[in-house]
């Protein structure tokens, strides 16, 4: 019912922004653009479905194989202590815990292409074992909101970027998204388990975000006595072996087990492949929406008057081109990376705002889109508090990584 709301008000204030600057600034070609970002907009949206096909069909297809080789069971098994505390309602052995911490591993390493699909098929374990099939279980809320505080631990993406547009250093900003999506993911697993009345005083749960932060620890530090080059150079080294280890992994405990390792990944594929069409409509109707409300201008009214309103207080603003990437990011990760390019692009790589948008980038990830996408999946209307809890995620994010910009380049 929120996303409804939310949709509904990106359409209406598009249009008033337009309304105004037709109007009153003269700007007759306004409702004209945005009837041109409707159009690309849906476009991109069914080809990005169409790109997620083949991704789906690959995972799904190799998750298949790992569940008949054990494989994810045995994953599970190992985190159930500390996964059974955040998701009661799951069982230790359910497949849908291997599918979680799949997910999560890709998203720590920075593989965005191979966590969506795992993401997909995580909340689809997890509906079913939901007992109302339109409305969100306590568990995918939870599990959708560890992935929009976006806990990254290798940002090689952003790092590449950086490198493409002549950063002298383009992994200086990797301690600091380190630092705040731990923090972010942290607070919000906090904050969800208080309203789901989940209690974490458990001493599982305790070590493991002791053995995380000190594990996280261990990774800057090791990090910090590289070289640029080499700090670039390991970081995508080690985000690859690890994921060739894993599909390798799954591919050999398949023969090693004596399935028909090729069968079962057919399987999977097939349920790969329905389920990244059946998220077309709500892949669409969520890039439609932003689209419209980035092309009316309404997001540069809003990063403006939060620019005067902050000057006013007597804030320092020079953090304020970076905004816009903050906005867009619960939104659109590709709307809110075109957007830090061009801030990078202006302003310089290696100027303060340069640094600042990309720490911005990655300390959350795309809520409406997440939502949109893992929740239409799953086929889910009533997202409950998963919205809320996700934008405080995001909140938690984007003014942890302004402080920290701050704190390490300013």
């Amino acid at each position: 019912m929120v996303l409804n709301y939310v949709w509904i008000a990106f359409f209406i204030i598009a249009f008033a922004v337009a309304l105004f600057k037709c109007v009153f600034e003269g700007n007759t070609a306004i409702f004209s653009e945005l009837v041109t970002a409707l159009m690309d907009s849906s476009k991109t949206g069914f080809e990005i479905a169409i790109g997620l096909t083949g991704l789906m069909t690959f995972w799904l297809g190799l998750m298949q194989v790992g569940q008949q080789a054990g494989v994810i069971q045995a994953l599970a098994r190992l985190v159930s202590p500390f996964f059974t505390k955040l998701f009661p309602e799951v069982p230790a052995n359910h497949p849908a815990m291997g599918a979680m911490i799949m997910n999560f591993a890709a998203n720590m390493l920075g593989l965005d292409n191979a966590a969506t699909p795992l993401g997909l098929k995580a909340m689809q374990e997890l509906q079913s074992l939901n007992p109302n099939k339109e409305t969100a279980s306590n568990a995918q809320i939870m599990f959708l909101v560890i992935n929009t505080a976006g806990l990254t631990l290798i940002p090689i993406s952003i790092m590449m970027y950086r490198k493409e547009l002549g950063a002298a250093n383009p992994a200086d900003v990797f301690i600091p998204i380190l630092l705040i999506t731990l923090v972010a993911a942290t607070l919000s697993i906090i904050i969800t388990a208080w309203v789901q009345r989940i209690s974490l005083w458990h001493r599982s749960v305790v070590l493991t975000f002791v053995g995380i932060f000190g594990g996280a620890a261990g990774l800057v530090w090791y990090f910090s006595t590289l070289s640029e080059s080499a700090l670039n150079t390991q970081s995508a080294l080690i985000s690859g072996a690890v994921l060739m280890s894993i599909i390798t992994l799954f591919v050999a405990a398949g023969a090693i087990k004596r399935i028909n390792v090729y069968e079962a990944f057919i399987d999977g594929a097939k349920e790969g492949f329905q389920t990244a069409i059946g998220v077309v409509p709500y892949l669409v109707a969520v890039l439609v929406a932003v689209a419209v409300f980035r092309a009316s201008g309404a997001l540069n009214v809003l990063t403006d008057t939060l620019a005067y309103l902050l000057s006013a207080c007597g804030v320092n603003t020079d953090f304020v081109p970076a905004l816009p990437t903050a906005f867009m990011k619960p939104l659109s990760g590709s709307g809110a990376r075109g957007l830090m390019l061009e801030t990078m692009k202006t302003y310089g790589a290696d100027s303060f705002v340069g640094k600042a948008v990309c720490v911005v980038q990655g300390s959350t990830d795309t809520t409406f889109y997440i939502l949109a996408v893992y929740f239409g999946a799953a086929k889910i209307k009533n997202t409950r508090h998963a919205l809320s809890c996700g934008l405080i995620a995001d909140a938690i994010g984007i003014l942890g990584a302004v402080l920290l910009a701050y704190f390490f380049f300013h």
